[in-house]
This record gives structure tokens, C-alpha cells and sequence, in this order.
């Protein structure tokens, strides 16, 4: 980018599965389009990116990879950056800052920032992280089949995903932890999927060689286990968005809140006209197939919406030669 600022049909702030894919969609409807990535997915310290159909197992960075070429190579333009704030632009539009001062404008934006995994203060619990302490089932599961499986309960949720979990292994214990004390309904349900429960908090977790053993309670004690899960509290990226009036909503799940994303329609339009949000932004819940499917379905959605304004102009420039 050089000093004079630039102008695109659409930026889109954030370069994961749904900046990618809307950018592709995008460059493919022949769209001059700009991605600004700041290099933080949220599934980077994961091996590998599961229940993508055809990327079944594809490492998350050679992914990106490939959506970064193939969005190069239908003209889309991507730059390495953090945007600082987003703000309508004196002539129309959107102006986007980013961290190293340069500007661009753009006629729409895409923002697909994603969210933010807050752990549990646990000591040892952030540096096992999407290795063997995990999160979801459907992106980890098969990969800890059959083997001893530990639930950090932080909220009364915690039950549905023990008996989630209970599904990949026979052998899994719900840690209680700071949670509240499952009813008899839920202690039976427990009980009769043989789930075993311990009341202690957890002090910490017990490693060797670079591999989970085992949860070390506040009394000593060392219950053995390989994998670690925990349902984390999935805060929208969205600090670029404040610019532009936007704020969050609360996410909740089962009376309990887990989390804050975007609201927006099902093409990802939000109430600020021009502006569309994709992916965990939007959708805590969306693993990194919809995060790309919902990027196209955005994508598609402000290649029309472009459409629409520039038929309004070449109507009204139509009408005046005429007039």
C-alpha cells in the first residue's frame, strides 16, 4: 500500500476459513477486494483441522495457505496487519486503520475476527491448549477414543458435556471444580453412563514428557487421565466494530452465558448497512466448515448489495441522458 489511500469494493478484516472463502467469492465475481490478516487464528495451536469435507486432517496453517492462494489468484489482494478501527469514510463508505498508520477505504466490509477462548485459571491448563486439553468432541474426539478423559466442570453445562464426551470414551470423570453441584437427576444420569464424579477443585495438571498424565486435586491427590476438556467462554473479536456503533450480545446456552458474538442476519448483514460479519464472530458455535460457508453466503450477499447500488446509478445517469 502506498500513501495515497486505496479504495476496494469490500475489506475484509480477518484472513481465517471465513475471510478466505468470502474473499474468494468475492474475487471470483471479479470484486477488487482486500484482506487485512493479523495472524492470530483461533485454531492455531490445533494439529489439524477436522470434519471438513475434502481437508479432512489438513494442518490449519496449510489450509489457510491454500485459500490464501487461491484468493491471489482470482485477483484478491492480501496484507499481514492488525486494523485498529473501523469508521465511515467522508466519501461513502468505510475507512480502515491499521496499528502501522496506513489507511484504506472501501465501499463494504467484511469483518470475520473471530473469537477468543477464555480458560479457566487453572496453572498448566493454557500451555496444553489444543493439544490434550480440548474443547469440542466433533473436532477432537476420534483422536482420544478409548482413552481416559477428564471434564473441567466451570458452569452447570459441564453435564451435557461429560455425557457428550462419554460418547469417545467409557472411561471419562467429571471434575466438578467450581461448578454447581449436579441435581439428583443429573447425578443419575451420570451414574448410569458410568461417569465418574469428583467434588475436589483442581489445583493443576500433571505432565510427563510433554504428555498429560494426569489432574492434581487441591488435596493432593492424582487422578490419571490423557485428554483434558473444558468449555471455555467464546468472546467475540470485535473492538474494530465499536467504531461503527456495533456492540455484542450475549451468547447463552442451557440458562448459563457462554460467550458474546455479532448479531446479524443469515447473509451475516449486521444493522449498520455496508457491514457483514462471518464465522465465530458471529457464530460462537460454528466449526471451520460453516465459518467458510458462511463467508461465501456473505460474500455472495455484498456482491448483490453492490450489484443493487450500481444499477440505482446507472438507472438515475440512464434517466438523465434521456432527460
Amino acid at each position: 500500500m502506498t500513501t495515497q489511500t486505496r479504495r476496494y469494493d469490500v475489506v475484509v478484516v480477518g484472513g481465517g476459513a471465513a475471510g478466505l472463502s468470502g474473499a474468494l467469492t468475492l474475487g471470483r465475481a471479479r470484486r477488487s477486494v482486500l484482506v487485512i490478516d493479523a495472524g492470530r487464528p483461533r485454531n492455531a495451536p490445533a494439529g489439524h483441522v477436522h470434519t471438513y469435507l475434502g481437508s479432512e486432517g489438513v494442518p490449519p496453517a496449510q489450509l489457510l495457505a491454500t485459500g490464501r492462494t487461491e484468493v491471489t489468484g482470482y485477483g484478491g489482494e492480501i496484507v499481514e496487519g492488525e486494523v485498529v478501527s473501523a469508521e465511515p469514510a467522508d466519501a461513502g463508505g468505510f475507512r480502515v486503520v491499521l496499528g502501522d498508520g496506513t489507511d484504506v477505504e472501501a465501499d463494504r466490509l467484511l469483518v470475520t475476527t473471530g473469537l477468543v477462548d477464555e480458560l479457566p485459571d487453572v496453572p498448566g491448563l493454557a500451555e496444553r491448549w489444543g493439544r490434550d486439553v480440548l474443547h469440542c468432541p466433533y473436532c477432537h474426539g476420534w483422536e482420544v477414543r478409548d482413552q481416559a478423559i477428564a471434564v473441567l466442570a466451570t458452569g452447570p453445562r459441564a453435564i451435557h458435556q461429560a455425557l457428550l464426551w462419554r460418547q469417545w470414551s467409557k472411561n471419562v470423570t467429571l471434575f466438578r471444580h467450581t461448578a454447581p453441584e449436579p441435581s439428583e437427576e443429573e447425578y443419575e444420569q451420570l451414574a448410569a453412563r458410568d461417569i465418574a464424579v469428583v467434588d475436589t477443585r483442581v489445583a493443576g495438571l500433571e505432565v510427563t514428557e510433554d504428555r498429560l498424565t494426569g489432574v492434581r486435586l487441591d488435596d493432593g491427590r492424582v487422578i490419571p487421565c490423557q485428554a483434558l476438556t473444558v468449555a471455555t467462554r467464546l468472546t467475540a473479536r470485535a473492538g474494530v466494530l465499536t467504531g461503527l456503533g456495533l456492540t455484542t450480545t450475549e451468547q447463552e446456552m442451557g440458562g448459563q452465558v457462554i460467550g458474546s458474538y455479532v448479531a446479524a442476519d443469515p447473509t451475516g448483514a449486521t444493522e449498520v448497512p455496508g457491514v457483514w460479519v462471518a464465522g465465530n464472530v458471529a457464530s460462537v458455535m460454528d466449526q471451520v466448515i460453516a465459518a467458510a460457508a458462511a463467508g461465501v453466503r456473505a460474500g455472495a450477499a455484498i456482491n448483490g448489495d453492490l450489484i443493487a447500488e450500481e444499477t440505482r446509478r446507472a438507472v438515475e445517469t440512464y434517466r438523465e441522458g434521456r432527460g
